[in-house]
């Protein structure tokens, strides 16, 4: 294909200067747990075959997603905690104090773990763009520097990409709005009627906080939530995540992990929904400036709409590749993407929580290496 000169025109996505600043085998984009996993498989190639890879992260400090946590969050109220390959999470002084915040106890245990493995992890860099060149490697946009890579493994989670409903009249609304994302405590919302809308781990465990010291709490999801009782096994963990796994192999955008999952019936849950704590309602239709609106006229005033409503998948720096498919998913097989050779995503679909994360960071090096000819 040329352009009216004679040169080769521009393919969508792909883009024809080769130059970069760093040039390397492999790019890992994020370490949170899903890029620490794929970062300690492609560290044993390194030591073995000679393979040259960085990871460029864009968090100030080791943690992931893990750093941002709500400071109430303590480690005796985390659940499904997986170790990262390598090193055990109970090898970490202090571990075990449940009254400790999981943002500190995890922020230490990602730290300890790049140290001991001394894995070339960049910081702070974001990566703002991803395209392909003409002699089908990738070329890495970072804050200031760029690199050229044969291959990418992207496991950028989800995080920084908050998920906001639209309903009508959000804007007209005089109290306070905010995300999960945003939350830092209950102490902020004391004496105020608080309305938490999702039906998640997160929602959950907010509602409860927030109930000892709020004037009120209403609970809204969009359908009923599920309780799981008994233990949440491996076995039930690799269930959920083949369903999703089904999902993003057709090409239908993921659902989330623990969507899939349910609620888990703690002590804890179970105490607060005994105590009328987790009465739910279901969605109001439209938000006015004191309150909510339900479809039969009900109204419930609100001072705090606390949006409990998840994440989307942070890909947005993969736009150049054109990825998407119609209904918006990205068509994958296991971490790889179908139709762009050695680019894998990791803590997207089945892998988005620790569940499946450091599996799947095992697998798309062990597929990336063989693309590779390692």
């Amino acid at each position: 294909m040329f352009d009216l000169s004679g040169k080769p025109a521009a393919l969508p996505g792909v883009a024809l200067d080769m130059r970069a600043d760093h040039e390397t085998d492999v790019v890992v984009i994020g370490a949170g747990q899903a890029g620490l996993s794929a970062a300690h498989f492609l560290d044993r190639a390194r030591r073995r075959d000679d393979l040259d890879f960085v990871v460029l992260d864009h968090g100030k400090r080791a943690g992931g997603a893990w750093q941002y946590r709500w400071p109430t969050l303590r480690m005796g109220r985390v659940h499904g905690v997986r170790d990262l390959p390598g090193l055990r999470l109970v090898d970490l002084p202090g571990h075990d104090d449940a009254s400790r915040p999981a943002a500190e106890v995890m922020a230490a245990y990602f730290e300890r773990y790049e140290q001991v493995f001394d894995l070339p992890v960049r910081r702070p860099v974001s990566v703002r763009a991803v395209r392909r060149v003409s002699d089908g490697r990738f070329l890495v946009d970072g804050t200031g520097e760029t690199w050229l890579a044969r291959g990418v493994i992207n496991a950028t989670g989800t995080w920084d990409k908050p998920f906001w409903p639209y309903y009508p009249g959000r804007e007209t609304f005089l109290g306070r709005q905010l995300h999960t994302a945003d939350y830092t405590g209950p102490e902020s919302f004391a004496g105020a009627h608080v309305v938490v809308v999702g039906g998640g781990t997160s929602a959950v465990q907010l509602l409860v906080e927030i109930a000892e010291v709020a004037d009120g709490t209403t609970w809204v999801t969009r359908r009923p939530p599920v309780f799981h009782e008994g233990e949440f096994t491996p076995e039930y963990g690799r269930q959920v995540v083949a369903e999703v796994d089904r999902r993003v192999r057709e090409g239908k955008p993921p659902e989330s992990v623990v969507g899939v999952t349910g609620l888990t019936l703690t002590p804890e849950v179970r105490a607060a929904r005994d105590a009328g704590v987790l009465v739910r309602q279901p969605m109001f239709e439209r938000i006015t400036p004191h309150g909510v609106v339900w479809a039969d006229g009900r109204e419930q005033r609100a001072d705090v709409i606390l949006w409990a409503t998840g994440f989307r998948a942070a890909l947005d720096h993969l736009a150049p590749l054109h990825l998407r498919e119609p209904g918006g998913g990205i068509r994958m097989d296991g971490t790889r993407v179908v139709g762009v050779p050695r680019l894998h995503l990791v803590g997207y679909g089945p892998s988005a929580s620790t569940v499946g994360a450091s599996r799947a960071g095992r697998a798309a090096v062990r597929e990336l290496l063989a693309e590779l000819g390692e």
